[in-house]
């Protein structure tokens, strides 16, 4: 137990150290890194921006702003929390199997299981008219941890850097805030993203399996095979596209 609070303290300790942002900030791959979990983030989180701007619709349109911003704040804790314990748990072999075997659930279900028609993201979002101001900002902090949990898991399996991560995070949380419609409209001018999201999912859950076994992939691989699965998806796009 003493040797596991240690273990959390020092990762928490690198939120609070220099030299280790400065390494992070300061270096070109890092970014790539930075920039790949912020991609991922959006990917999986379009929809759940919509889900959030149904939670609030019902409040003042001032109102409506703030319980957004202040529901930042719960997906931002959350991160940092969840950053600090998660990157020295999942040095542990059996919890990265556990992950990368939920990350692979995950992209299993999408692919195999059936999509109920009509099962409504929007009902989930639907909060009843008489909530007040503070209620709907609780609601939206849960509802943001929720959606949380998959692309942290996620990132996990992509980098083992406590600044990486959560810069990842927080930009990634701070972009789907202003950007929302945007990766929207692009999901749904080429719905294959939403494929492409799980094919990533499926990478780094495998990935992360083989490194639970001792098998590292090189950073320049792994982004390589990234790279050219995202780009494949606008290429698939405009062949589907020709056949019709």
């Amino acid at each position: 137990m003493s040797e596991f609070i240690a273990g959390a303290l020092a990762n928490y300790g690198q939120f609070f150290n220099l030299g280790a942002f400065l390494s992070v900030v300061t270096n070109s791959v890092t970014w790539a890194i930075i920039g790949s979990l912020v991609v991922l983030e959006g990917l999986l989180s379009a929809d759940n921006a919509l889900v959030l701007a149904i939670m609030v619709r019902h409040l003042p349109v001032k109102q409506q702003r703030k319980a957004l911003f202040y529901g930042i704040f719960g997906a931002y804790l959350f991160r940092f929390i969840a950053i600090g314990l998660g990157t020295y748990l999942i040095k542990i072999w059996w919890i990265k199997l556990v992950g990368a075997l939920y990350l692979l659930w995950l992209a299993f279900q999408f692919f195999f299981r059936k999509k109920d028609e009509g099962e409504d993201d929007g009902d989930a979002g639907k909060e009843s008219p008489s909530m007040g101001f503070w209620r709907t900002v609780l609601a939206v902090e849960m509802m943001d941890i929720a959606f949380s949990m998959d692309s942290v898991l996620a990132a996990f399996g992509v980098s083992d850097q406590v600044w990486v991560l959560f810069l990842g995070g927080v930009l990634g949380v701070a972009m789907m805030r202003g950007v929302a419609q945007i990766f929207l409209t692009l999901i749904c001018r080429y719905p294959e993203l939403e494929t492409t999201a799980y094919v990533l999912i499926a990478i780094i859950g495998f990935k992360m399996m083989g490194s639970s076994f001792g098998f590292i992939v090189s950073n320049a691989v792994f982004f390589g095979t990234m790279v050219v699965v995202f780009l494949s998806t606008f290429l698939i796009h405009h062949l589907r596209q020709r056949e019709v």
